[in-house]
């Protein structure tokens, strides 16, 4: 069990719970915000909660050997992005976490952040009857050895931005054109492979809630 931070050390945290928003829009968002927090460290943290449109992205040493297809040639947008990790797929139905945190109130340990994130995922499968797995060397949650979590960070200056994804009843078609995260042997799936009729919105909430027991912020909605 990782443990969650103590209760006088609570932190304010803004939560905005968004809808359908483009990469590029939430990606110029989250370095705003970021850079505000560098040059600022007083300011509270953030949790933005939504889904994209179809996009790939690559972090920032990703190996293009991953796509299955012709740059020129594919049908949805492609991002070379700041974060870790290999190649990925955003759409509707997968829940995206950006977490804007100072680490410096938290821990300066990226990976106590990292399993941290996994904990928050691993709870929320919880809730659900499902039990959430770690694999030894990689990042990420899985059930029965389906991953249906992933996660990418970038850090400046011990704060954070990029972070979790978790697949609640996306179309899956899209991670066929790419190896995703870069890991050949283990397949991708989604929450509704166990729970057919699961909603996103019903989601969202235990993921927020996870995240506050995870982290010990207090949310301060926005819309």
């Amino acid at each position: 069990m990782i443990n969650t931070l103590p209760q006088q050390q609570h932190r304010c945290c803004y939560l905005y719970n968004q809808g359908l928003v483009s990469y590029c829009d939430a990606w110029n968002w989250q370095k705003s915000l970021l850079q505000a927090r560098v040059y600022n460290s007083i300011l509270h943290d953030v949790l933005i909660l939504l889904e994209h449109p179809p996009v790939y992205t690559l972090g920032q040493g990703a190996s293009l050997d991953f796509l299955k297809f012709e740059l020129d040639k594919n049908d949805f947008e492609v991002y070379r992005v700041e974060r870790g990790g290999e190649v990925t797929y955003h759409c509707p139905g997968q829940l995206v976490g950006y977490p804007i945190l100072n680490l410096k109130y938290y821990r300066q340990d990226l990976h106590w952040y990292l399993r941290q994130l996994e904990e928050v995922l691993i709870k929320v499968l919880a809730v659900y009857g499902l039990k959430g797995d770690r694999l030894a060397g990689l990042t990420g949650v899985w059930i029965d050895g389906i991953k249906v979590g992933a996660i990418g960070i970038k850090v400046s200056r011990w704060v954070t931005m990029h972070g979790f994804a978790l697949n609640v009843c996306p179309d899956l078609s899209g991670f066929e054109k790419i190896v995703p995260c870069g890991i050949a042997d283990k397949s991708v799936g989604s929450m509704a492979q166990w729970i057919p009729d699961i909603q996103l919105d019903e989601v969202r909430l235990q993921v927020a809630k996870a995240f506050a027991e995870v982290f010990g912020v207090e949310f301060i909605p926005q819309s």
